[in-house]
């Protein structure tokens, strides 16, 4: 996997999983093109998230509209790590979760960029979406899993608070997600 080249260690992970009975080529056109609005309760929950930076007046983004959630999130902080056609994407970001602005890092643009970031008090995490081929290319398995790295202990704590507190809306949306990349690669096939 493409993801072990940017976070073969981690600290917190998750993974979640759907089956989608389309052509490799199709489902991974739907993982890029599915838009936040497809997905249920993300506007919702990223409301959630992003509250308190909204309540302290440093703003805080937003992921909605019809532009494709990929898209946005590159364009919001994410780096794309790197992309094997119909087969995976990584992406990667840096930052402060925990903190109520919720603060990423500076100017981690690229790839090298983001395996060179070394400070001690943020995390790194990667995010990818897989297509495993089942059968004859009429079905796949796709997977989505987060880690997350965290050098150093005191560090670790902090995100280790925060990881506990949005885990339950971070796999309702990692599934959401994966379900409405299942109804759009599905839908009229």
């Amino acid at each position: 996997m493409l993801l072990d080249d940017f976070m073969p260690v981690y600290d917190f992970n998750e993974v979640h999983s759907v089956v989608v009975r389309a052509p490799p080529d199709r489902i991974f056109r739907a993982i890029k093109q599915v838009q936040p609005i497809e997905i249920p309760l993300f506007g919702t929950l990223f409301w959630i998230r992003s509250l308190p930076a909204r309540l302290t007046g440093k703003g805080g983004s937003s992921f909605l509209g019809t532009t494709a959630l990929l898209e946005q999130m590159v364009s919001g902080g994410f780096v794309l790590l790197a992309e094997e056609a119909n087969r995976e994407l990584v992406l990667g970001t840096i930052g402060q979760f925990w903190k109520l602005r919720g603060a990423l890092s500076p100017n981690v643009a690229n790839a090298q960029e983001f395996l060179a970031f070394d400070y001690p008090n943020y995390a790194k995490a990667t995010l990818n979406l897989s297509v495993d081929v089942r059968d004859s290319q009429s079905s796949a398995k796709v997977v989505t899993e987060t880690r997350v790295y965290i050098p150093d202990p005191t560090t670790r704590k902090k995100f280790a608070a925060y990881w506990r507190l949005i885990y339950p809306g971070s796999a309702i949306l990692r599934k959401m997600w994966l379900k409405a990349i299942k109804r759009r690669a599905e839908k009229d096939w």
